[in-house]
């Protein structure tokens, strides 16, 4: 019975124009949307997509491109200079920045624990203020009475605002 149903398989096969080496089962995926799709209708779908709502698009690639600044500047920071590299950047990084201008080791990548470094002082340009969850420095006063605080991962980049420093600790090395 096997040699009769192989002879048949061979006789379709050769029939059919290919030989028994190169006989793969064929799959019929005429019926699946997403093989059928081809790469050109992917990007003609996108193109539409964008035709439909360009300031979608071009809002996505203005958050790209800021993405891509401030990555490029912690990674000026991840080599700087003198100190040597302090790693990579950790998820929350304002103690990992804090390092790139202050120095010290792999501990102070947390906040809190920068409020136990130097010695303590008052509020004053070039203190470093410690909050619960974010550590910065001063850097000046506003005109409005609150200190000048720059910081990393304020708003997912390094910036200077004038902000409230009630509560907080003030180290000064």
């Amino acid at each position: 019975m096997r040699k009769y149903v192989f002879a048949v398989a061979a006789t379709l096969l050769v029939s059919a124009g290919t030989t028994s080496a190169d006989a793969r089962p064929v799959r019929d995926e005429s019926w699946n949307p997403f093989v059928q799709q081809s790469a050109v209708a992917r990007n003609t779908r996108a193109e539409r997509s964008q035709a439909r709502h360009p300031r979608a698009a071009s809002r996505q690639r203005g958050q790209h491109m800021r993405y891509a600044q401030r990555h490029q500047e912690a990674r000026r920071y991840a080599s700087a200079g003198s100190r040597g590299g302090v790693g990579p950047r950790p998820r929350a990084w304002c103690g990992w920045w804090m390092r790139t201008q202050r120095g010290g080791g792999a501990h102070l990548n947390v906040a809190w624990n920068w409020s136990k470094w130097g010695r303590p002082s008052g509020p004053q340009v070039g203190a470093v203020v410690v909050w619960r969850h974010h550590v910065g420095e001063i850097v000046g006063r506003a005109p409005n009475g609150q200190w000048l605080v720059r910081s990393g991962n304020d708003g997912g980049a390094v910036r200077t605002r004038a902000r409230s420093v009630s509560g907080a600790v003030f180290r000064v090395g």
